[in-house]
């Protein structure tokens, strides 16, 4: 079951960079949503780890993704998928493997019919939407978008481990919301990146930052850490705001969203502070 774990986990990060890469919008769609479905089958797998008492992390492989056509991807998701379906066989949950191989099935025929493309998410133009932005500008985007899908990668999976750990029903919802939301940034930055040429898998994360000993002192930094990241959102909507106004509006609109994630972890902090108290 780990070793299932660790390979959904990576097909649903190169499927979700494939996504990026696409300019069809019907294949673009189409990936996305086979990453979400991965992302579920990742959640039940380590349900299934948890009922078992098995011991896990998300360490994983290096995923090279620099292609430069899409079916080369492509090709690389289907023989992941291929080998996935053979290692089911090891699955004891058998409701959960049939499942999950049922679905590889139909996704195996779409990206088989899925049409090729030239891919441009390497090729460094570091230009967003035709508009040259001031080399500041540029600069400051582009470290942002590194730095900030690798932290809602980071997000997404610390607090997806805190979900599958806590049995607090109102805990539960404040971290599927915080994950559905960096799912959300992730999409925005990691396209972006791929727009910009500038494409990257987010690095491994050790695992001492999830399987963390305090839960109430990783909220506690989580609430600085957010706002930090309000901080430099409204840094860099101010530093495009004269060159390009409609991504000046979107980083405020992260920003907004950031305020709201403050409130939801204060909530979850209360929460275990006072599961601690009791």
């Amino acid at each position: 079951m780990n070793n299932i774990s660790v390979m959904i986990h990576e097909i649903w990060l190169e499927t979700l960079m494939a996504a990026f890469m696409s300019n069809e919008q019907s294949s673009k769609q189409k990936l996305f949503d086979f990453s979400d479905i991965f992302f579920r089958h990742f959640s039940w797998v380590e349900n299934a780890l948890i009922k078992a008492n098995c011991e896990y992390d998300y360490n994983r492989n290096t995923i090279p993704i620099k292609v430069e056509s899409l079916k080369v991807i492509i090709g690389d998701i289907i023989r992941r998928l291929n080998a996935l379906e053979l290692s089911l066989v090891n699955c004891e949950d058998n409701a959960l493997a049939s499942r999950i191989g049922s679905d590889i099935k139909y996704i195996i025929f779409a990206l088989s019919s899925m049409q090729d493309e030239t891919v441009y998410a390497f090729n460094i133009n570091r230009v967003l939407d035709g508009v040259e932005l001031s080399d500041e500008a540029t600069d400051a985007l582009t470290m942002f978008l590194f730095e900030e899908s690798y932290k809602e990668y980071e997000l997404i999976m610390i607090y997806n481990y805190l979900k599958a750990h806590s049995k607090e029903q109102n805990l539960i919802r404040i971290f599927q919301i915080l994950i559905d939301e960096s799912l959300y940034h992730l999409k925005q930055f990691g396209q972006m990146m791929s727009d910009m040429g500038i494409l990257g898998v987010p690095r491994i994360i050790p695992k001492e930052l999830y399987q963390v000993e305090s839960v109430v002192e990783f909220l506690e930094n989580g609430i600085n850490e957010e706002l930090n990241a309000r901080e430099e959102c409204r840094k860099l909507s101010l530093a495009v705001a004269n060159e390009n106004a409609p991504l000046a509006k979107f980083f405020d609109l992260i920003n907004n969203q950031e305020n709201y994630h403050i409130e939801l972890m204060k909530e979850a902090l209360a929460e275990y502070t006072k599961e601690i108290n009791e």
